[in-house]
């Protein structure tokens, strides 16, 4: 980084510091801070460690959202969601078990909790409860705030792993298209997001594995920003595909343009704390060819040798990048990953079958579910465009 940029950075971040202590002094001592509360967005690691991450937000009174909402009211949500205001240095204790620790949030609300234990997990789930309680600070009259999170730790007899983009990978977002992208981001909810034909039924044979309960862990990476966790997580749920920590990015404004930090190097940070955390785990690559995924998912291919089973990458049909993915995939060719640029869920999924990722039982399944989303596109078309009465 140059100096000037470093210079500058320096005293971005200590302006930025400063103010947020200055407003969360003022909104206290005038009782101007409204009802916080902590926001789990779940963890994952090991019978012997695990780590989960948070965030301390003063309160955005979100609705439960349904199919029938109009588009108003899901804009008026999605405002709430990004005008979120955090709470730096709040203390969040956790507990799990008998065990309790106490985390700071940093500048931006965000805390992070690790826990080390003696591997005396019982195996009979897969995900485990962490309880966390705000300390400080609390609102005049506020009740005691707390959530239950979640960590995964994957069973002991799971094959591989999965690491997934999301968005035009599991749910469609347009993110070639601006314009599209802005329409379906602040104007639908998880109810009438929709997601790529197939993906659930494949999602669902990748996690069960070759033997059908192999409880294979999913991890989902994207530079989409934190604020939209619970939308994600909500779709997840909604459309069947399995659950999993769902890894965001905090958008830092011009401290990210300072910094230089661009998609693919979020991506490989996050990616590369996964592969540490499950050393002895294989995995599975799913993107799309829209943005950097293949050059993601080639650099960790390379950097991590022997780790990666199978890249599949969906063409979005931007032919400017056919070239760039092929070329990517001739290169992991020599280094036995093999790297399939995919028209559909269908196509991916006849390859893990053949390769023992998945059962082949459940090629029919995905094949019709495949069927039905492309009927409920249609109908879901049909009814944007018909005339209002």
């Amino acid at each position: 980084m140059d100096s000037w940029r470093k210079t500058l950075l320096t005293l971005v971040e200590w302006l930025d510091h400063r103010f947020d202590r200055l407003k969360l002094y003022l909104k206290l001592r005038r009782g101007w801070m409204g009802p916080v509360e902590v926001v789990s967005y779940g963890g994952h690691g090991t019978p012997r460690r695990f780590r989960l991450k948070g965030r301390v937000l003063e309160e955005k009174n979100l609705r439960i959202p349904s199919a029938d909402d109009p588009a108003w009211r899901n804009l008026k949500a999605m405002v709430k969601r990004f005008l979120s205001v955090e709470v730096p240095g709040a203390r969040v204790r956790a507990r799990f078990g008998s065990r309790q620790k106490v985390s700071v949030a940093d500048d931006e609300g965000f805390f992070e909790v690790c826990f080390e234990h003696s591997g005396l997990l019982p195996e009979d789930k897969n995900w485990y409860p962490v309880d966390l309680e705000l300390l400080w600070p609390q609102s005049s009259g506020q009740e005691k705030s707390s959530v239950t999170g979640r960590v995964l730790v994957p069973p002991p007899d799971a094959g591989f792993g999965v690491i997934s983009d999301i968005d035009d990978t599991v749910v469609r977002t347009e993110a070639t298209n601006l314009l599209r992208m802005l329409r379906l981001t602040l104007f639908s909810n998880a109810h009438t997001r929709l997601p790529f034909r197939g993906v659930a039924a494949f999602y669902q044979a990748l996690h069960q594995g070759r033997n059908g309960t192999a409880g294979n862990p999913i991890f989902y990476v994207s530079t989409g920003p934190w604020n939209l966790h619970d939308l994600l997580e909500d779709f997840l749920r909604l459309r069947g595909i399995p659950a999993g920590p769902i890894f965001l990015k905090d958008w830092g404004g011009i401290k990210d343009v300072l910094r230089g930090l661009n998609h693919k190097q979020h991506k490989l940070g996050v990616i590369r704390d996964i592969l540490d955390a499950h050393p002895d785990m294989p995995f599975v690559l799913i993107g799309d060819s829209g943005q950097q995924d293949a050059e993601t998912y080639g650099q960790i291919s390379r950097e991590y040798p022997r780790r990666v089973r199978a890249v599949y990458i969906r063409d979005v049909r931007k032919k400017r990048r056919v070239r760039a993915v092929c070329d990517i995939a001739e290169e992991l060719e020599d280094l036995g990953v093999p790297m399939l640029l995919v028209d559909d869920t269908v196509e991916a999924a006849e390859h893990a079958a053949e390769h023992g990722l998945i059962d082949g039982s459940n090629l029919p399944g995905i094949r019709e579910e495949r069927t039905e989303d492309a009927a409920g596109d249609r109908v879901s078309r049909a009814l944007r465009l018909s005339p209002k009465p």
